[in-house]
């Protein structure tokens, strides 16, 4: 399979069981492999199939408390994949289960990723643009997918993710978008909490910013993350995610820049960020990003912003990371550029940048989008 072919766009709708069938049906072939990769991953550590089903059904109660819907649109996905339950549920928690079974890995890679929103006063149109580069796993290039998923009982949502996931990077009908970057503390895992990905999922179900804020804010979690929010209006905000505290960084001169590493100077105050020693390399991919912007600050397109993702500047230890090894002895890259403009309901992606500068642009075709601010 060519990684650097363009990730594949299925449309849903209907309910939840129906939408997951449907989706199920068209990604099948990704959604098996997706589970195969991260089966084998768990099975390093000692752990059968078994053992990985029972890590899967401990989050169905929490999962179905946070929305039922959820379930029964991952056993629609299960249905029509013509795989496990369990295996479904596995791809949307993947990361609090591979923490589950840390102890018996290597040393996992961490989600990278490297993000940024430019306001309207700091482009050249007045359009907010919201970003991100994606690391992760290399091979995971080879299952990624883009839904369009069109709702009956809210906005509609275009969104990049992992096949068998129901959302990861994207945006909404609303003019809302999001974008999440790993963050690690001293108090991760200490507590149980809804599974990271779901919570993306939830933003985008909104219709209004106040909303899409509440459901971070208000959602207890397992681990820590960095949520990158914008809507179309022009208006961004970073939330920085402790398991049971948020902190607010608001943009500078009309920009937001985040990587993998705490900036909130009230959270350094008051927890340990333990996620450098793994992503030494954030300390400096969000400072290269933000002074390529800097430089055109008024006058920034969205060229401008892929060209500050495409830094490689200590390459591969670089903002656009070809596969490299990691750390942990994983194969590491960064897996996708996203770049979205919300008030268009436009995304593009290129699938490992770093070796590919093909994008493909995926399009809502949004009605009655707020228009940036003037």
């Amino acid at each position: 399979m060519d990684a650097t072919a363009p990730f594949p766009l299925y449309e849903l709708s209907g309910g939840p069981e129906a939408r997951g069938d449907s989706y199920g049906r068209q990604a099948a072939v990704r959604i098996r492999r997706s589970i195969g990769h991260y089966h084998a991953q768990l099975s390093g550590g000692g752990l059968d199939a078994a053992r990985i089903h029972r890590l899967a059904r401990a989050f169905v109660s929490r999962v179905e408390a946070f929305d039922p819907a959820y379930v029964a649109e991952m056993r629609g996905i299960a249905r029509g994949a013509d795989v496990a339950f369990e295996d479904v549920m596995l791809l949307n928690c993947r990361t609090e289960i591979l923490q589950l079974a840390k102890r018996g890995l290597p040393e996992a890679e961490p989600d990278g990723c490297t993000g940024a929103i430019v306001t309207p006063q700091a482009t050249a149109d007045g359009t907010l643009l919201h970003g991100q580069n994606w690391d992760w796993k290399s091979e995971c290039a080879e299952t990624g997918v883009v839904l369009r998923i069109r709702r009956d009982d809210g906005p509609d949502i275009l969104t990049f993710v992992e096949a068998g996931g129901l959302s990861r990077a994207g945006l909404n009908a609303a003019g809302i978008a999001i974008t999440a970057n790993y963050l690690e503390s001293d108090r991760d895992y200490r507590t149980e909490g809804v599974p990271l990905s779901l919570l993306r999922r939830k933003v985008l179900e909104q219709e209004q910013v106040a909303l899409a804020v509440r459901a971070i804010y208000a959602t207890p979690k397992s681990a820590s993350n960095n949520v990158m929010l914008s809507h179309a209006s022009g208006w961004a905000l970073d939330i920085e995610c402790a398991p049971d505290e948020s902190f607010l960084l608001h943009p500078v001169d009309g920009m937001l820049v985040h990587a993998n590493h705490w900036q909130s100077p009230i959270a350094l105050s008051k927890l340990k960020d333990t996620g450098i020693q793994t992503t030494p390399d954030s300390v400096y991919r969000d400072q290269r990003v933000l002074a390529a912007l800097r430089a055109k600050v008024g006058a920034i397109t969205l060229e401008d912003l892929r060209a500050a993702f495409f830094d490689d500047w200590q390459s591969p230890w670089a903002v656009c990371r070809p596969p490299r090894m990691s750390l942990g002895g994983n194969l590491s890259a960064t897996v996708a550029m996203i770049l979205m403009k919300p008030a268009e309901g436009h995304m593009e992606i290129a699938p490992l940048p770093a070796l590919n500068r093909r994008f493909t642009t995926y399009t809502l075709k949004p009605q009655g989008l707020a228009k940036a601010a003037e």
